[in-house]
């Protein structure tokens, strides 16, 4: 009976977090739409792309604390219900605030479906990159679908989009749905009840742990430029001219169909190599990719960068996780730590952006994002380096 609960937990995190990806990477697909309806500027898209990172800063404290009161269940219902209300508002609410509202809804949705599906899936199997990598890959799937599915429903009408966010809609309710089909087992039950009996000194012990800081940065540094380039690189190949609008729509889905060859090839390999063997080459790639992304002036070395881009990307974040796996089942405040700190730069970064952009131009804006990506490779070295030499939980 427990090996039929946790498959079932594996099977239905897995498809909950295929539809997450549609519905939370669907802002950097409607962002230009929404632009042109709405007549907003770069600045104010910037914010908004970051009340997204807020959204999921809030969320990813809160939906790990939560449940130490309400539950599990009840805790993931009462975020993920955020999904289907922003884009309800998307559809009917036309002034920037109830906009900036939205994008704050689809954070906080996102960040509380993460953080449940990365601890579900870790306390299943603790430590092993390959499931954390799949678990991604399935978000990938998600990311890469609703550009195609975008391009479907508006063809050469661009007024269409309302029907995108209307499809976004009954899929939030959908995800609702297969949230609530996710079992709970006695495990977890107890497993809570201790965690609300432990001391305070034990629950925030890992930061003690020098492994909490050195994760926490290599994920800070990699989500400012994840969102970065997620947020803004639909509408950078729009506004230069650099691709066709069309072409600039699917570039989303390239990146997103090269990051989901990544997290399937990084799940394979983390089975017959060592992660730690595994990061820095990751981390080496995104660096020269997004250079070549941002310096080719021509259709076919752009589409080779985001390749290489996406395909360098995929595995980081799940293995990075990875290496705290121990952290996080030990202390059950810690991954909310991790994420919400680490969220601050998916915050800051699209704000950067747009700022630039609006005074030196949207190229001068997207390339800021490669100084965040040398520093994350900094921390990857260092993480590696640190676990190589032997890290251990106290």
């Amino acid at each position: 009976m427990n090996d039929k609960i946790k498959r079932k937990q594996f099977i239905l995190c897995f498809a909950v977090f295929l539809t997450n990806g549609m519905l939370a990477l669907s802002i950097g697909s409607l962002l230009p739409f929404l632009r042109d309806a709405h007549g907003l500027d770069y600045a104010f898209c910037g914010l908004i792309v970051s009340l997204h990172s807020v959204g999921n800063l809030f969320s990813s404290f809160f939906s790990g604390a939560l449940p130490m009161l309400i539950g599990r269940k009840k805790s993931i219902l009462l975020f993920e219900i955020f999904f289907p209300l922003s884009f309800l508002i998307m559809l009917f609410g036309g002034n920037k605030f109830l906009l900036a509202f939205a994008f704050f809804a689809t954070g906080v949705a996102r960040g509380a479906s993460s953080n449940y599906c990365n601890t579900k899936i870790n306390s299943i199997a603790t430590g092993m990159a390959w499931a954390l990598n799949c678990l991604h890959a399935c978000f990938a799937v998600g990311a890469f679908a609703f550009p195609l599915i975008l391009m479907m429903i508006t063809r050469t009408q661009s007024t269409n989009w309302v029907y995108a966010c209307i499809f976004l809609v009954v899929l939030g309710v959908l995800t609702c749905v297969m949230y609530y089909m996710i079992p709970e087992d006695q495990d977890e039950v107890k497993e809570l009840d201790q965690k609300r009996d432990k001391s305070t000194s034990n629950t925030f012990g890992f930061f003690r742990e020098p492994i909490f800081y050195i994760v926490t940065a290599t994920l800070f540094f990699y989500l400012c430029a994840e969102q970065g380039v997620i947020g803004w690189m639909i509408t950078y190949f729009k506004d230069t001219g650099l691709l066709p609008p069309n072409l600039a729509q699917s570039t989303a889905s390239i990146l997103w169909v090269m990051i989901l060859c990544g997290r399937l090839t990084t799940a394979f390999l983390s089975t017959k190599v060592k992660k730690e063997n595994l990061l820095p080459a990751m981390g080496i790639g995104i660096v020269l990719f997004f250079i070549v992304l941002i310096m080719s002036r021509s259709t076919t070395p752009i589409v080779i960068g985001i390749m290489g881009f996406g395909f360098s990307m995929a595995g980081i974040y799940a293995t990075t996780v990875s290496f705290a796996g121990e952290l996080i089942k030990k202390y059950s405040l810690a991954w909310s730590f991790i994420l919400t700190t680490a969220s601050f730069g998916s915050i800051i970064m699209p704000s950067i952006v747009g700022f630039i952009a609006d005074d030196f131009g949207i190229a001068t804006g997207v390339g800021s994002i490669a100084i965040a990506l040398f520093i994350d490779m900094i921390f990857i070295m260092i993480l590696v380096r640190k676990v190589k030499k032997g890290i251990n939980i106290k």
